[in-house]
């Protein structure tokens, strides 16, 4: 090999060598010679490509350090004052929205007695009796409808026709024609351990007369009778009898009597359960000759259709539902019955009226059934021929559905009660349409009857400001189920429906 060439070769190697040199060996490279005193490093293939990277050794951050992190103290005092201010402010609207929710107006149940929450049901035990007025067949008889009628959500039972009608000076006496008094007696007890209270028919009794002073020449005499009637009332409240029934038209519907009955029913009311005075309005309005406090009495007892002797026309029934939904609650708790006679197409309109009114209903034998009012109580009686099995079933489901709803919904017992205007499409029989609104709280129930002979259909501006959807509750026909837009509801002849209101937006989602 030439000089020239050999010398450029080893100028070569030179340079490989001083730019390797004080770098870590690596594949390929050119290493320098090593310290004589080093150990050797053996072949240079087996060096590892890439030398292992240094431990980094963790410790926590001082205060200035923190502080320079953080953008330096100012910005730390703003940031924990922006931390102390979004807590303040949290609690600020907590604070807020606890006091909105205490002190907003929200509806209470008001504690209602148990004649506010009871049905009655008016019962004539003598119906049931045999011509044997000492035998207890007559009264088993009774005895055995108690736990139907229980079945039935009623509360407390009316015992009419028990006593002599007319002039009674010493307090009410039993019809022993028809009674004695440990038939009354082994009632009382029955209707005790079915859950049954018991109030007793007084109405067309005349015992009070002679315990007005002014009447008698012998004021002695007078205080003895007086005496001798409230001992009577006092031995059949001690039996464990709920209360009395008077009619509006009796001398004891006065208010120096009842006040004295007040006396009675107020000294066993102060260890026993409330007893109860009510009065049956026998006219179309309660009897005004004797106005009083009505604190004296618990619960008058009106009838939706006035007593007549001959069948109600459509019409008259169209008038006195309105009459009724007109009049309105009254000052003290009303309880509701159907009242005269009408045909069988509009029972069960009855029914639904008398179920969602204000007040208690009180039920006669039949008006379970939508049927005319005979005694159809058990599976075992007869019924009337007008009903056939169907529909007797279907009548009772129809009363099963409006007593649940009762007994469910705070609305038909402590709500509001609103009359609503309806405009019918068409007509001869005004109004063909009734409805009233049942409120509590958020909660609306609307109650429409189709009086009328022809289809109706609601206006679209029937009530302004309410929801235009709802859900139906329940129907005469028990056919309805589900949503319904109140401006495509249409109802059929003699039918009522009952709709819990809900908002269209609620109800669409």
């Amino acid at each position: 090999m030439d000089e020239p060439r050999r010398e450029s070769l080893e100028d070569s190697a030179s340079r490989r060598m001083r730019l390797n040199a004080g770098e870590p060996a690596a594949y390929g490279s050119i290493v320098a010679a090593a310290d004589p005193e080093s150990p050797p490093r053996g072949d240079v293939e087996a060096a590892p490509l890439l030398s292992p990277a240094p431990r980094a050794v963790l410790r926590p951050l001082s205060k200035e350090e923190l502080e320079e992190a953080a953008g330096g103290p100012r910005w730390t005092r703003i940031r924990s004052r922006l931390v102390l201010l979004f807590w303040l402010t949290w609690l600020a609207m907590l604070g807020t929205a606890i006091f909105i929710v205490v002190k907003s107006p929200r509806p209470v149940a008001p504690p209602l007695r148990w004649w506010q929450k009871s049905l009655f049901y008016r019962l004539q035990p003598a119906l049931f009796m045999d011509s044997q007025p000492g035998s207890l067949r007559g009264i088993e008889a009774v005895c055995a409808q108690l736990a139907y009628i229980r079945s039935l959500g009623v509360g407390a039972v009316v015992l009419e026709g028990l006593f002599l009608t007319g002039a009674s000076p010493d307090g009410p006496v039993l019809n022993d024609s028809l009674v004695t008094g440990p038939q009354v007696d082994h009632l009382l007890k029955e209707s005790s351990k079915a859950g049954l209270r018991v109030v007793l028919d007084l109405c067309e009794l005349n015992f009070t007369a002679s315990t007005e002073v002014s009447e008698v020449n012998d004021t002695s005499v007078s205080l003895e009778r007086l005496s001798t009637v409230q001992h009577a009332l006092k031995s059949w409240l001690e039996k464990g009898v709920a209360g009395f029934a008077i009619c509006d038209t009796d001398p004891a519907y006065s208010e120096r009597t009842l006040t004295e009955w007040r006396r009675v029913i107020r000294e066993l009311n102060e260890t026993c359960a409330d007893r109860i005075v009510l009065v049956r309005q026998t006219g179309e309005e309660l009897n005004s000759t004797r106005s009083f406090n009505g604190s004296l009495v618990e619960v008058v007892m009106r009838s939706i259709l006035p007593p007549t002797h001959h069948i109600l026309s459509a019409q008259e029934v169209a008038e006195s539902m309105e009459a009724c939904l007109r009049e309105g609650a009254g000052a003290v708790w009303p309880s509701w019955t159907m009242g005269g006679r009408t045909s069988s197409e509009f029972q069960k309109l009855l029914l639904v009226l008398m179920m969602t009114l204000p007040g208690s209903p009180a039920l006669q034998p039949g008006d379970e059934l939508s049927s005319t009012r005979n005694v159809t109580l058990p599976e075992d009686q007869d019924v009337p021929s007008s009903n056939t099995d169907r529909e007797r079933r279907l009548a009772l489901a129809l009363y099963t559905s409006l007593s649940l709803s009762k007994a469910r919904e705070e609305a038909l017992v402590s709500g509001s009660f609103t009359m609503l205007s309806f405009n019918s499409s068409s007509s001869t029989l005004a109004p063909p349409i009734l409805g009233f609104l049942r409120s509590w709280g958020c909660v609306q129930i609307l109650v429409v009857l189709n009086v009328g002979p022809d289809p109706q259909s609601l206006d679209p501006h029937w009530a302004g400001g309410l929801p235009s959807a709802g859900v139906f509750m329940v129907g005469t026909g028990l056919d309805r189920m589900g949503s319904v837009a109140l401006s495509a509801l249409s109802l059929r002849p003699q039918e009522a429906v009952v709709i819990k209101l809900i908002e269209a937006r609620s109800f669409s989602e």
